[in-house]
């Protein structure tokens, strides 16, 4: 995965979301072009940054569209409702061989799934973040982002609570063990 705000300041929060959407949809193809240990290192790959994504967006982006977008408490339970669910169905992915049907079937049901919301946020919300808050802020929250992205869990938690609070407190040591876990069992993921 690239590092979008690497390359220096003034990227906003929607370039650096709307990139890793389009990151998460390019490892999707991957997986379907890769068999065995490849498809499950990808997929494995696909969880660790789809969870990194989400809990940037719960502990930054939702609550900015909450302050600043009309109805934005509506979308953000919306969009969380979403989240969970997907984390759902990435946490029966883990669990899934390559070799088994039902890995494709829940690769192509989470590309269903990542595909809505993605188009959702790109369509509807991302132009209302940029209508009503002022680009200062969104580059400043695409730092914030970033940073939250580097200390993200990498694995499913569907029991954890996905609130602000909970991954401003225990996220960030969640993600570490999930990082040692990975490590242990071989899987590379760029932190």
């Amino acid at each position: 995965m690239s590092d979008t705000n690497s390359a220096g300041a003034n990227v906003d929060v929607v370039d650096i979301l709307t990139s890793d959407h389009q990151d998460m949809i390019a490892l999707i193809a991957q997986i379907r072009s890769a068999s065995g240990d490849g498809a499950r290192d990808l997929a494995d790959t696909l969880i660790a940054e789809v969870m990194r994504h989400a809990v940037a967006e719960e502990m930054y982006v939702y609550p900015a569209v909450e302050d600043h977008v009309p109805n934005g408490k509506e979308e953000v339970e919306h969009d969380k409702k979403e989240h969970d669910e997907i984390v759902k169905l990435m946490k029966r992915l883990e669990k899934a061989e390559p070799a088994e049907p039902a890995f494709m079937e829940l690769v192509n049901e989470l590309e269903a799934q990542l595909s809505h919301h993605a188009n959702d946020e790109e369509t509807e919300q991302f132009p209302k973040l940029r209508l009503h808050i002022p680009w200062e802020k969104l580059v400043d929250l695409g730092e914030k982002v970033e940073k939250a992205k580097k200390l993200a869990p990498t694995r499913p938690h569907p029991s954890a609570p996905h609130s602000e609070l909970f991954h401003k407190t225990l996220g960030p040591g969640v993600g570490m063990v999930d990082r040692i876990l990975d490590k242990l069992k071989g899987r590379h993921t760029d932190s």
